[in-house]
């Protein structure tokens, strides 16, 4: 998994977004790339803070949830790691088989990250105007993955006009800045409209906190899906309410593969009919007996008996059977036969 396909285009991958879950500790940063990896996820993802390069003391928070950090520009300088120590995530990442990739908040955490090597760009949606910043990351020639959460549609399509007019590629994310999003707000209905409006791949960056939405969007056709993860739900930080534990990200990864199988796997039906013939044999029925009956008779409806197992004559032709007579003496459940009925000669000469 260390080698991406190009810009996402046969692929549906599960990206485990750790941001801030790691809550500056370097220790448990590598522990959730660990729980990426078993969980089954094909990419981790991480934000790289640089307080000084992005922020000032007047930066307002989203959620006061801290009671260790005064200002939140504090709390960014908390979440800082250093270049070597990215350096070391990137490495444990891959060695566990997961691609490894950053959204940069600052011009220099694009340089460190190119660098290190990354596969490609997430542009959160708050720096969708940060042209500096885009540029930045445009000059590296690295495909773009744009979420959309925050951003007005003209602002979209002027983003993503830049990248392509530097000749980028692009996957649109739907996303929605809500920390659980309500499903009634989800969005998943704009996955096609991005795809149409910019004929690109597309990606869903789902906060609600529950495994659904990115089943149906890999249904949908999307090209990768992305969740927080969290060690626990009784875990510190502000996106806990909408993250996955490992548990639920395994259901989220199994599901995926699964329905792209499906999707991936258009069913004839004529084909699919053909493949069970054995069990038609057994499950569907023939016209018997229902007793014992002479060879002369002359059948009526009563005398007839539809059952187990197929291979005699169709139960549809009850009505054909009718007014047949026997040319021999059968037992009762013989499955009738075109050979145990005289011709129509053979009746009318008697």
């Amino acid at each position: 998994m260390t080698n991406p396909p190009s810009i996402l285009r046969d692929a549906c991958l599960v990206v485990a977004e750790i941001a801030q879950a790691h809550d500056g500790s370097l220790g448990t940063a590598h522990a959730l790339i660990d729980a990426a990896a078993e969980a089954g996820a094909d990419a981790v993802k991480f934000q790289t803070h640089i307080a000084s390069e992005e922020s000032t003391s007047r930066e307002p928070w989203r959620v006061k949830f801290s009671r260790q950090d005064a200002t939140r520009y504090d709390y960014w300088k908390r979440m800082e790691f250093t270049k070597e120590q990215w350096r070391g995530l990137k490495a444990h990442a891959e060695e566990r088989g997961l691609i490894f990739f950053s959204s940069p908040f600052s011009p220099l955490a694009v340089d460190w990250l190119e660098e290190l090597g990354v596969p490609f760009w997430k542009v959160a949606s708050g720096e969708i105007a940060n042209k500096p910043l885009i540029d930045r990351m445009l000059r590296t020639g690295k495909p773009m993955l744009v979420s959309t959460g925050m951003c007005t549609l003209e602002e979209l399509d002027a983003c993503v006009g830049r990248i392509r007019e530097a000749g980028g590629e692009v996957v649109v994310f739907q996303c929605t800045s809500e920390y659980p999003c309500p499903p009634e707000r989800v969005g998943l209905n704009l996955l096609s409209f991005y795809r149409e409006r910019y004929g690109c791949p597309v990606g869903l960056s789902d906060h609600s906190g529950e495994i659904y939405p990115g089943l149906a969007a890999a249904w949908l056709g999307a090209s990768m899906i992305e969740v927080h993860i969290t060690l626990s739900k009784r875990a510190f930080g502000p996106d806990v309410p909408a993250s996955l534990t490992p548990e639920r990200l395994r259901q989220l990864a199994e599901g995926v593969k699964f329905m792209r199988r499906m999707r991936d796997s258009p069913v004839d039906k004529e084909t699919a009919a053909g493949r069970f013939g054995d069990l038609r044999a057994i499950f569907y029925r023939s016209l018997v007996a229902r007793s014992d009956l002479k060879a002369g008779t002359v059948l009526t409806e009563d005398m007839i008996a539809v059952k187990k197992p197929g291979g005699g004559l169709s139960p549809d032709r009850l009505g054909e059977l009718i007014g047949k007579r026997l040319r021999r003496s059968v037992p009762a459940d013989h499955p009738f036969g075109e050979s145990d009925f005289a011709a129509e000669e053979e009746g009318d000469g008697r």
